[in-house]
């Protein structure tokens, strides 16, 4: 099959998430976070797939769209099937479009490329723009956050969700100068926030945790991520494979935990939880597909630097006595 070029964007791991999804011709794929595309035209260029895909981005959407055109048959149907939305509701989502069960799911967690790189978004703080950071288009944006919140509230985001010590310091900071004008733009909350946390040997801007915690929080994306794994699990088939791609150690934690607690490797029960006990008990429907976070190959990171902090697990639900008799041999994936 004719591979779907991929203009303007890297997607990162792109063979290892295929070699690990293993798409197969008949089956129904979710790709979780369409973004630029990446996945989703390596998946239907890999087998004569269906595949449904999600993003909260009108402007993903759009691209998706121009994806269903090239795709689309004489009769006018297309294998691509596009859905706005958060992948936190993929199951609300695909259940009003009456889709099947899936066997594979892929996630791409955190900022797409084209959000990093349309200035007019407010993701980076490498060009000015206006201080956004939504990756859809409603809600509260970033400037409303920092222009409004509680300088207490403001401080636990940026050490909860950016992991910053000196959240306090910054939070502080940004309280002080939004009382003297609105913080309305990248470069000025950028800035501020270099004005109380020192640079150090990394080389990594002192204003890249601060703005991750408060893009997290104005995307809800870590409860998106706990709300999609568990959804995107219950919707497999027998044989599904859920593979995901993380960038920081909030998102793999969570990625981690939700896995393992689903293939039957949570922590040693305590004797204080009775249920957690139970639970510990009960025979696994999942299987790991990855042991360890799979990273990127060095060849990958110096061609495309945004793979570097990537981290990619997935897991299999195991097939049912039923579905090992009922399937057809065609339906078997390639080792």
């Amino acid at each position: 099959m004719t591979a779907l070029p991929t203009p303007g964007h890297i997607p990162v791991m792109l063979p290892e998430v295929l070699d690990m999804l293993a798409p197969r011709d008949g089956a129904t794929y979710l790709d979780g976070t369409f973004g630029g595309g990446g996945y989703a035209r390596a998946i239907l260029s890999a087998a004569r797939c269906t595949l449904w895909a999600i993003d909260r981005d009108p402007a993903a959407i759009r691209r998706g769209e121009a994806l269903q055109a090239e795709l689309r048959a004489p009769d006018g149907t297309s294998r691509l099937h596009m859905v706005q939305g958060g992948f936190g509701e993929m199951r609300d989502l695909l259940a009003q479009r009456d889709a099947p069960m899936l066997d594979g799911v892929v996630l791409d967690l955190g900022v797409s490329s084209f959000q990093l790189d349309e200035v007019e978004r407010g993701f980076s703080f490498r060009t000015d723009g206006p201080l956004d950071m939504r990756m859809g288009d409603t809600g509260p944006t970033a400037a409303d956050i920092v222009n409004t919140m509680a300088e207490t509230d403001l401080a636990n985001i940026i050490y909860e969700y950016g992991e910053e010590r000196r959240s306090r310091r910054v939070a502080g900071a940004i309280v002080a100068a939004r009382a003297e004008a609105p913080i309305l733009t990248t470069f000025r909350l950028a800035e501020i926030i270099r004005s109380v946390v020192p640079g150090d040997r990394s080389g990594i801007d002192p204003a890249t945790r601060s703005f991750q915690g408060i893009r997290i929080h104005v995307n809800d994306e870590l409860g998106q991520i706990v709300s999609g794994l568990e959804q995107a699990m219950e919707m497999l088939s027998p044989g599904g494979r859920l593979v995901v791609v993380s960038f920081h150690s909030l998102e793999d934690r969570l990625v981690k935990r939700a896995m393992n607690r689903a293939a039957g490797r949570v922590p040693a029960p305590s004797r204080h939880d009775p249920g957690a006990m139970r639970a510990g008990q009960e025979v696994p429907e999942f299987r790991l597909l990855t042991t360890k976070a799979l990273r990127p190959t060095d060849a990958e990171c110096r061609a495309n630097p945004r793979a570097r902090s990537a981290r990619l697990r997935g897991i299999e639900r195991l097939p049912t006595a039923e579905s090992l008799t009922s399937a057809p041999l065609s339906t078997e994936r390639r080792p």
